[in-house]
């Protein structure tokens, strides 16, 4: 099973909303564009992230959340996590990376665990990598449970 999902950013206010939102331009400016990727099989969960047209040279923190993004960064809610605990990368799905000289970036994270129906719906970028800090943006991501075995 596969999801793609592939947006440019604009502010919340934009006359042509967007599944993906920043709230920072000056980080993740207006046109900046994400793609992200998720392949599900009874075996575990990938997820891979690309960026590009962000600021170079910032390192950003990136994780899945549970809601949808909105107009208030707050809206996409807390990290997705496999189990109540730890914000760590083993129990959240973390897609940290630092954007290139030329705007973009990468990441993937691999789990032994899938998405429960419902319960992830965005990536959301922040201004710092590890478990917390500013949110910047965020992308609305149709993310699926994997296949029954």
């Amino acid at each position: 099973m596969e999801v793609r999902a592939e947006a440019r950013f604009a502010p919340p206010t934009a006359f042509v909303p967007s599944a993906a939102i920043t709230y920072v331009q000056e980080l993740v400016p207006a046109a900046s564009w994400i793609e992200v990727k998720q392949r599900s099989d009874q075996i575990g969960t990938r997820v891979s992230l690309r960026v590009k047209g962000l600021k170079p040279g910032h390192a950003y923190g990136v994780h899945v959340h549970q809601k949808p993004c909105g107009a208030d960064p707050a809206a996409a809610g807390p990290h997705y996590q496999n189990e109540p605990g730890p914000m760590d990368p083993e129990n959240e799905v973390w897609l940290d990376f630092t954007a290139g000289k030329d705007g973009s970036g990468k990441a993937s994270a691999v789990h032994n665990w899938g998405f429960r129906r419902g319960e992830a719906a965005a990536v959301v970028l922040h201004r710092e990598q590890g478990g917390a800090g500013e949110r910047l943006a965020c992308f609305s991501v149709p993310f699926a449970p994997p296949p029954a075995g």
